[in-house]
């Protein structure tokens, strides 16, 4: 009974001394998470000058919401979100893959090549979105070789019908994460199923389509998730960039809930949208998660 009794006050001991542990974040996530999302909901009801004290705050019910799907250019800036994730994230995916595929393969100074791609994925931001908007400009050096061949560059970012794409090709510059992680997946493939292919006839496509991609697939399925979540956050390139931008062809739904709440200082409309945003996330996320059981497979599985 004596040594049930130490057993218990060491058990308690090391879950005590685990709850400490784990406390500093808890703390955060409740004072850097939780707390302002509790406040953001609250503020969606209200309206309220961001530059005078909290006294000011005013409840006003759905009203944010409603004037929100009146807003014209709230359902530009959905619009624009929507084609940039629609072009980007299949697109960003199947380059990241190709390029991780190459990069697998066992030749001569790859490792050079590997921290080439990844180089640009841990240039800051801001810095990289400096760069391109020079690549960009009219005498950039984008239009200069596009002249060498006898082609003329358009003026990318102050064209309405060329400045998303612009967004959209600088974007291709940083998948150095995807690609990480595409390769890491890629060669955790077993060489003998590959073997055992070939040796059933299979040709190099048939492969990579019946078994490396299968077998890459959890890795597919977490990149698309993160892709999804990333994609309808994207703000800092285009507010550096163009600031929404010709004639609104740049408006994320992340540029305009800043110039709502910074700008024209109505924070509880801004937080009305970033509500509407957390839901549109949620869903889409949901939406790849609940269709992963069609084309996902893990070891073992069955599907496979």
């Amino acid at each position: 009974m004596a040594g049930k009794g130490r057993s218990g006050k060491v058990q308690s001991r090391e879950n005590r001394n685990g709850y400490l542990f784990v406390m500093p974040w808890i703390l955060g996530f409740f004072l850097f998470t939780l707390l302002p999302m509790v406040f953001s909901a609250i503020l969606s009801l209200c309206e309220w000058d961001i530059v005078t004290g909290l006294s000011t705050i005013e409840f006003v019910g759905l009203e944010n919401f409603t004037s929100m799907f009146k807003d014209p250019k709230f359902w530009q800036s959905l619009k624009v979100t929507f084609k940039f994730c629609l072009i980007t994230i299949p697109c960003y995916q199947i380059a990241s893959l190709f390029v991780a595929f190459l990069l697998a393969m066992d030749i001569k100074g790859m490792k050079i090549f590997r921290v080439v791609y990844f180089l640009p994925s841990i240039i800051p931001t801001i810095a990289a979105t400096m760069i391109w908007t020079r690549i960009f400009a009219q005498d950039g050096i984008l239009n200069k070789s596009l002249s060498v061949i006898g082609i003329k560059g358009p003026a990318w970012l102050t064209d309405r019908n060329t400045a998303l794409y612009a967004l959209m090709i600088m974007g291709l510059w940083g998948v150095g994460n995807t690609i990480i992680i595409y390769l890491s997946g890629l060669q955790g493939v077993s060489e003998e199923l590959k073997e055992a292919a070939r040796v059933d006839g299979a040709k190099g496509w048939q492969i990579f389509f019946k078994i490396t991609v299968p077998m890459i697939s959890p890795t597919i399925f977490f990149n698309v998730v993160m892709a999804v979540i990333g994609s309808f956050q994207y703000f800092t390139q285009a507010y550096v960039m163009t600031e929404g931008g010709p004639m609104q062809s740049t408006l994320f739904y992340n540029l305009y809930l800043y110039q709502k709440a910074y700008k024209e200082y109505q924070m509880g409309y801004a937080s009305a949208m970033a509500w509407v945003m957390f839901i549109i996330i949620m869903l889409f996320t949901m939406l790849v998660i609940k269709s992963s059981s069609f084309w996902v497979y893990y070891q073992n599985d069955d599907k496979l």
